[in-house]
């Protein structure tokens, strides 16, 4: 649930839009619900986030506000128990800071953006709470809230011309406003984080997901050319293909149909409880089997995103900023495991997806090789296998491959902690390493698939990332004396940090997938537009 004031103490913090109230929770002081853009409503919706005019008087910033509005199920999904809840609101465009002390220390800065399939989340939700980075890395942490769903990733035409003020015409609205609001987010950092004690030329921005495709967006934003230091993506799903404005065209068409309106303008008079009503519609018109769903997508259209996030991480300034990537070692079960019609997939059933990135000659091969690696393996685990390499873990791999090669290592890992939840069948999901990454379990206490890891294996291996994490904001290199030495990845060893309940260090632990998805082998789908 939403936080609501704390009880201690008070803070005080004067910035150029006004002033604020924020309060000292256990040691930490915190900001919430900061305006960092002018509320996206009315004829402001799909355009360019807005500078916000400020306010006179003392802000009260010691609760949270609205999360961006979304599709929301009473008790939560399954696994992660829920991921956002009410209120929700329009006037969603704030964020939260977490400081050791608002005074001029100028500690490094942790930016994180909530991931969610770019339909649920929220920068506010307890388990991303930057209380304990706060207090244990001596950071400063900020939070935000963006628009996501059909507010956030609707693309809504061709871009108009743009004024001065960066308004767009009025027949074009804006492209991807979701990059638009993160980018006016990162602009407040910058300017305003030396209030809260931090240091605006040292920010990380760290995201999961969906965040961690946002996170590479914002490195090789020109806009942020030389304002972030370092990234740190956490299962980047960099194989999904995204759309440019013409393929994106029929999916814009059927979202109108679903929602009852003829254009954009009728759109914006609609209520937003109308819009994500009628997203539910288009989840069920472009969900394929085996694949994971994605009703609404980045839009690469040259102009407010240039070239696929991956990518941008190769191109100009971005490829001397340092990067950590991740992904955990069964991340597709999460969202196939639990799910009985997947369960009784038979071997023809994933063999004929696999030939759709494979071909149809080398499938039975391939489908074969699945199964040697996990024997046992039932047709449904061959299938969130592939899933887990198409989408996440050969991507990362290959974005580690070429900037090794370009010069830039990345510090590279695997998650591989399995969840007892659900007898096993979850294994090392989607999500599973945030509570560790966050260290803060008692935040997730209604997340079910925590349940039954062992309290002093849960501990520890938390205790080994949260402070690996701590240490690449701050030096750019996650050791520690905790953790086994780590070496960036580069191609000759292909070091990989392993992180189970025993945390090891090993060389090319993604060797088989890396070498079963090389370009040689798929002659279908590619996973990410990397060379």
């Amino acid at each position: 649930m939403p936080h609501s004031p704390g009880q201690d103490q008070t803070t005080v913090v004067d910035l150029p839009a006004g002033r604020l109230r924020g309060a000292t929770e256990r040691g930490v002081a915190v900001f919430r619900a900061v305006p960092y853009a002018a509320p996206p409503v009315g004829d402001l919706r799909w355009r360019p986030a807005q500078p916000h005019t400020g306010w006179s008087g003392t802000r009260d910033a010691t609760a949270d506000g609205p999360s961006a509005p979304q599709m929301y199920v009473e008790g939560g999904d399954p696994v992660l128990g829920g991921h956002g809840s009410p209120p929700f609101d329009e006037d969603c465009l704030t964020l939260n800071v977490w400081t050791p002390a608002a005074d001029g220390a100028r500690r490094p800065v942790l930016v994180w953006i909530h991931g969610g399939g770019f339909v649920s989340g929220s920068g506010s939700l307890p388990g991303y709470s930057g209380e304990t980075f706060a207090r244990d890395g001596d950071l400063v942490v900020v939070s935000i809230n963006y628009r996501i769903g059909p507010l956030g990733y609707l693309y809504t035409g061709e871009q108009g011309e743009q004024g001065e003020e960066g308004e767009q015409g009025e027949e074009g609205g804006g492209g991807n406003p979701w990059l638009s609001d993160q980018l006016a987010a990162l602009r407040w950092v910058k300017e305003n984080i030396a209030s809260f004690g931090g240091d605006p030329d040292l920010i990380t921005v760290a995201g999961q997901s969906g965040g961690a495709v946002s996170t590479a967006a914002l490195a090789g934003h020109p806009e942020t050319q030389g304002l972030i230091r370092r990234v740190i993506l956490q299962s980047p799903p960099f194989g999904l293909d995204l759309p440019d404005p013409a393929a994106y065209a029929e999916r814009t068409a059927a979202y109108l149909e679903l929602a009852g309106a003829k254009d954009l303008a009728e759109l914006r008079t609609l209520p937003w409880q109308q819009l994500i009503g009628a997203a539910g519609g288009l989840f069920a018109q472009t969900m394929r089997w085996g694949y994971w769903p994605t009703p609404f997508l980045p839009v690469v259209d040259g102009v407010t995103l240039r070239t696929h996030p991956a990518q941008a991480l190769l191109d100009g300034a971005a490829a001397g900023i340092d990067v950590m990537i991740g992904w955990t070692r069964e991340e597709a079960n999460f969202g196939f495991a639990l799910d009985e019609g997947y369960a009784a997939a038979t071997r023809e059933q994933v063999t004929d997806r696999i030939a759709e990135t494979f071909g149809s000659e080398a499938a039975a091969e391939v489908y074969a090789a699945y199964e040697r690696a996990r024997p046992g393996a039932r047709p449904a685990d061959v299938l969130m296998d592939l899933i887990t390499d198409e989408l996440f873990r050969v991507p990362a791999v290959r974005l580690a491959e070429a900037r090794a090669a370009e010069g830039h290592p990345v510090w590279a890992y695997q998650f591989d902690l399995p969840t007892p939840a659900y007898e096993g069948r979850l294994g090392a999901a989607h999500c599973l390493e945030l509570p560790f990454v966050f260290d803060n379990f008692d935040q997730w206490a209604h997340a079910p698939f925590l349940a039954g890891i062992a309290p002093a294996v849960r501990d520890g291996l938390a205790y080994a990332m949260h402070r690996a994490w701590i240490s690449f904001v701050r030096t750019g290199d996650p050791n520690h004396p905790d953790l086994p030495h780590w070496q960036p990845y580069d191609t000759g060893r292909r070091t990989t940090m392993r992180f189970d309940s025993v945390v090891t260090a090993l060389d090319d632990l993604a060797g088989a997938s890396r070498l079963l998805h090389g370009p040689a082998r798929t002659s279908g789908r590619t996973s990410a537009p990397l060379t």
